[in-house]
């Protein structure tokens, strides 16, 4: 499918981020932060540790505080908006099989209820999709990191996401996990879902984003990845801090 014509089957809003100011205590994360996401596209955003990715996300759902406009265009009514997390924090030593944490992240009902007849057969799914179906009865600490990993993207899927919010998935995926997630992406990109995704690895970036923003408290560069990650730019990325207008 082209990318003229995903745009024109997108199910996923367009993100207008505009003048997106953040400070936590006296540091300024974000500074003047404008870019937009087309809808049913494929938004990398890359840049520094430190540099305000994480922030600018937790600004779109609703988790920080901000000045500026943040609009999301929907092509119709307000849809579903997914959100896949770098990591999950929780104790290892629990009991908690896969099957329960999809049941708690899944469904209304207590887990330890156990799953509901209604949304069983969408966990199956996701978890196939991901190639986790056969360890749902696997304690989660019990996993390796690209495991849980998968697990995160498997709940991701439930319910289908319109705009989908990726913080650095491929982070604990081995080679096989890396296959999984880049049919996720085509599948999201065939069906119009809008995908903003932080990623560390530059080369997936190149193969695989519409388009793609550094981020490193400002917006230092916004453009297909072709233009936006010459071979020049690629050695100094994770070292760059902009200087202040002040300070030009």
């Amino acid at each position: 499918m082209t990318a003229a014509a995903n745009l024109m089957t997108a199910c996923g809003p367009r993100i207008e981020f505009a003048g997106i100011d953040l400070t936590l205590g006296r540091t300024r994360i974000l500074e003047q932060v404008s870019l937009n996401v087309a809808a049913g596209s494929v938004h990398a955003i890359v840049g520094p540790n430190g540099g305000g990715k994480s922030s600018l996300i937790k600004t779109l759902l609703g988790q920080m505080p901000h000045q500026g406009q943040l609009t999301l265009h929907w092509p119709g009514d307000c849809g579903v908006i997914g959100y896949v997390p770098q990591a999950l924090e929780f104790d290892r030593g629990l009991p908690m099989t896969v099957g329960d944490f999809m049941a708690a992240m899944c469904q209304r009902r207590p887990a330890f209820l156990g799953l509901s007849r209604r949304v069983q057969p969408a966990i199956d799914a996701a978890l196939a999709r991901v190639g986790m179906l056969d360890k749902r009865k696997r304690r989660m600490g019990a996993l390796s990191g690209g495991e849980r990993q998968r697990v995160l993207l498997a709940q991701g899927l439930i319910p289908e996401p319109h705009l989908l919010v990726l913080d650095e998935p491929m982070s604990a995926l081995d080679e096989a996990g890396i296959q999984v997630f880049e049919q996720l992406l085509q599948g999201w990109r065939q069906a119009g879902t809008t995908v903003l995704w932080i990623e560390h690895d530059l080369e997936a970036v190149m193969r695989l984003a519409d388009r793609v923003t550094g981020l490193s408290r400002q917006v230092l560069f916004d453009a297909p990845p072709a233009q936006a990650l010459p071979p020049e730019r690629l050695l100094g990325l994770f070292s760059v801090h902009p200087r202040s207008e002040s300070a030009a």
